[in-house]
């Protein structure tokens, strides 16, 4: 019997009575008549040769549509499983279960769009390594080593690095969509290897990637949601069309929390992000989304700082629905200043008793020699498919969480 010629939700389509080919798995049994299941459908086939139907088994089938079955139906046993189906903690039903195949489907619309986005805006895509010799210094990101690696080499954290060296090579627009690995990050939000999509835009500042981001947000859910920009979010509807509303961190915490932002920080960081966390981000992007912007210089070491005022950085953080989706800046381009940061970086690490990595040279070296000024973001695709869907957690939109890795 040759290849399947149809998915089975094409085959559903044919103009009766015509002749179809079509693969699956049987997922019912009643007597000679099998329903059988591929991506796209299902559809009940009956069988008139003497194959047995097996429960679970893939086949191929070949018959005649009738407007609503497979009839007269010769059926090839491909490959019966060797214990009873469905298993309960199988793939079958693991995939099948709660709409993850669909989201799957979706998820799959979804970069399509992303990639559509920014080819119509002429960013060129780009590759960079997932093994560097620095994964960046942020005191809140640990990464993972490669064990055996000679010079010593980790995994991404953000390929933020490389993909300014590419800025220094000449290419005015870039972006990518790839892996990215944080250690201690599992949660409802949060996995240990994710998708981020990073884009970088030169002669540009944070007010044109906020413009992208927004933009690229209402295509990927238009894209899935029958042109409509809103999405179900984690409860709570949110149109995400822009343009989005925007408030200054010192704003959020007099509104949220009633707060002055300053007074904040002369208790330490520690005690910033905890009112953040606690007080503030359950509140931001409720039925709209928003971008907060102007950071402490402090929690932005790759950020320019605002000339009209250096003790805040020109970097902004997009909520939709109480969730952080993005992470943006206007980029750091002097060399100086950029070396500097990132000793004192090391230093915060040391002092946390973390562990300290290397200062990428290369990308010091791309700023030497000269990077254009610069706005770049770095988006978590897979929170933004969470939102867009109504995802309650992150494991529900990735084809395989980490917890069923063993």
């Amino acid at each position: 019997m040759s290849t399947p010629r149809y998915p089975i939700e094409i085959a559903l389509r044919l103009r009766p009575p015509a002749p179809a080919k079509i693969g699956g798995r049987v997922i019912h049994v009643d007597g000679p008549a099998v329903l059988v299941r591929d991506v796209s459908g299902s559809v009940w086939v009956d069988v008139a040769d003497e194959v047995s139907p097996v429960l679970g088994a893939w086949v191929t089938v070949e018959g005649t549509f009738d407007g609503t079955r497979i009839a007269q139906a010769s059926c090839r046993l491909l490959n019966p499983p060797r214990v009873p189906f469905p298993k309960a903690s199988g793939e079958w039903l693991f995939f099948q279960s709660e709409g993850r195949l669909e989201r799957l489907k979706k998820r799959a619309v979804m970069r399509r769009a992303v990639r559509e986005h920014f080819d119509r805006r002429a960013f060129l895509e780009v590759e960079t390594p997932s093994m560097v010799p620095s994964p960046g210094l942020d005191l809140h990101l640990d990464a993972f080593p490669i064990a055996g690696a000679d010079p010593a080499r980790w995994l991404i954290t953000s390929p933020e690095y490389q993909m300014k060296r590419i800025l220094a090579g000449g290419a005015p627009r870039i972006y990518q969509m790839c892996r990215c690995f944080r250690r201690g990050e599992l949660g409802e939000r949060h996995e240990p290897e994710f998708t981020m999509i990073e884009w970088y835009r030169a002669f540009s500042g944070a007010d044109e990637v906020m413009r992208d981001t927004e933009q690229l947000v209402a295509h990927v859910a238009q894209s899935v949601l029958d042109g409509s920009t809103v999405i179900p979010a984690r409860g709570t509807p949110v149109d995400v069309a822009p343009p989005w509303d925007r408030l200054t961190v010192a704003e959020a915490f007099t509104r949220y929390a009633g707060l002055d932002v300053d007074a904040v920080l002369a208790s330490g960081e520690e005690t910033f992000f905890r009112i953040l966390v606690d007080q503030i981000e359950p509140q931001l992007g409720r039925f709209r989304p928003v971008f907060v912007t102007d950071w402490p210089a402090s929690m932005a070491s790759l950020a320019r700082l605002d000339p009209r005022n250096p003790k805040v950085a020109q970097r902004f953080e997009a909520y939709v629905d109480g969730m952080e989706l993005c992470n943006g800046f206007a980029e750091l381009v002097d060399p100086v200043e950029q070396r500097d940061r990132l000793e004192r970086d090391q230093q915060a690490r040391r002092a946390a008793g973390l562990p300290v990595y290397p200062i990428d040279e290369a990308f010091l070296g791309a700023l030497e020699e000269g990077l254009p000024p610069s706005g770049g973001n770095a988006l978590g695709f897979d929170r933004l498919v969470m939102l867009v869907l109504g995802a309650p957690r992150i494991e529900d939109v990735v084809a395989i969480p980490s917890r069923r890795l063993d």
